[in-house]
Order: C-alpha cells, then structure tokens, then sequence
C-alpha cells in the first residue's frame, strides 16, 4: 500500500512550539495537543511536540527534528512582529523550495476571522522531503491553518514522494 493511500500511514511528523513563556513553564502549552491530535488523524506517526523559546532554539529544534527525516514538520509561534518573532527567520534557510500558496491560503482564513492573520510572517516549503509549515500561535490561529492543509495534505504527501496526481 502507498502511503498516500486512503487510510495508509503517512511517516513521522514533528511539532515545534515557539514560545518562551511555555519554555518556562509560565504556562501550558496550548498549539501543540491540538496539532499532534490533528496529526494523528491524519495518518502520520507524530513525534510529541518540543516546546522552545523564541529565536535561534527554534532553528535547532527544527534541524534536529530534520535528521529524523519526518514527512512533516509544523510550527506554532513565533510568526508575529515581536522582537523575539523569529520562526520564519529560523525556517526560510532549511528550505529548498518555498510553496507561499499554503500561507497565502492560511492568512486568507485566518483574515476570516480576524485583521491580525495579516500579520503572521510564517514560510511554508520543503526541506529536501519534508514539509515544513509555520503556524501562528494562537489555538485558534492553528485550527484556521490546520483547515487549510485537511484536503491537501496527502496530496501534498504524494507529489513529494513522486506522485503525479492532480
């Protein structure tokens, strides 16, 4: 069975949390349940999400998770315009090749719902076969993106792996 078959295994996937404050132990990271779940039902085995600080650890935390050579890496946090906001300058050099249709499709329902979708800087690529997606923040910011990848994200799956389907 291929793995982009209905209902086939679809890899590892990672989770990167970017925020200091759960870093800390501030307070419980929300984004990372919801992604890892959503993960999961969609096929892929997902490795439990590693909760960062902003800056430079999210770069470390993402090329760490790259030598697992997971079929997806999605982020939260870490996109707005805060000083500390450097998840998409963390990302944008791991990528080979950028698909800015998925984050143009993430802000426009994110925008839906709220003006402040305009503002996330998040990068969407490949990172030789792994997909890596930066989302917002907020649990509501990463449902709005979750929705977006839910009827992509096997057919996004199969033309990495070299599936032609249109």
């Amino acid at each position: 069975m291929s793995a982009c078959e209905p209902g086939a295994p679809l890899g590892t996937a990672g989770v990167v949390i970017a925020s200091t404050r759960a870093a800390l132990g501030v307070y419980d990271d929300k984004t990372g349940p919801i992604i890892t779940d959503w993960l999961r039902e969609h096929g892929f085995a997902a490795i439990a999400p590693v909760v960062v600080p902003d800056g430079a650890p999210v770069g470390a935390a993402l090329r760490a998770l790259l030598t697992q050579r997971p079929a997806v890496v999605l982020t939260s946090g870490g996109t707005g315009l805060s000083p500390t906001d450097e998840t998409p300058e963390m990302t944008l050099p791991l990528l080979d090749r950028e698909v800015p249709g998925l984050m143009e499709a993430i802000r426009a329902a994110g925008l839906a719902k709220t003006p402040m979708a305009a503002l996330s800087r998040g990068h969407a690529g490949l990172a030789g076969h792994t997909l890596i997606v930066n989302l917002p923040g907020s649990p509501s910011g990463v449902m709005d993106g979750l929705a977006v990848l839910d009827p992509l994200i096997r057919h996004i799956c199969e033309q990495v792996g070299g599936g032609h389907g249109h």
